[in-house]
């Protein structure tokens, strides 16, 4: 809202109750177009094609510029769990080398011991 404006409650009750119904009436408009491609769920093509069929064209070149900026967002958020994970494997096949590492020194320290102990013998 614009700097100084001010809106009374029941002015923000009705905004309140026109954006539900708004709501309301697009979810319908997009499930019927869902239920003509035999589906339950609606995706974002539904929701475009109602706002057209609603006579809100308007709509449509905004919702589609901020579905590209979220598939961006869950695109990149994939990459960085993928790389998160790729890094994780990484350090656990470190440890496991190093731990490997480690009882391979026991194993030969042992058996250096129990030379020296035979040679004593």
């Amino acid at each position: 809202l614009p700097d100084g404006v001010n809106i009374s409650k029941e002015a923000r009750s009705a905004i309140s109750r026109a954006a539900s119904v708004f709501v309301l009436y697009a979810t319908s408009c997009a499930n019927n177009f869902a239920m003509k491609g035999k589906r339950k769920t609606l995706n974002a093509g539904d929701v475009l094609s109602a706002m057209e069929e609603m006579e809100f064209q308007r709509f449509i070149a905004p919702l589609k510029e901020s579905l590209e900026v979220y598939r961006r967002e869950q695109k990149g958020k994939k990459e960085a769990r993928k790389d998160k994970d790729k890094k994780a494997d990484s350090e656990e096949q470190d440890k496991s080398r190093e731990e490997e590492n480690d009882d391979d020194d026991e194993r030969m320290e042992e058996e250096e011991q129990n030379e020296e102990e035979e040679v004593d013998n």
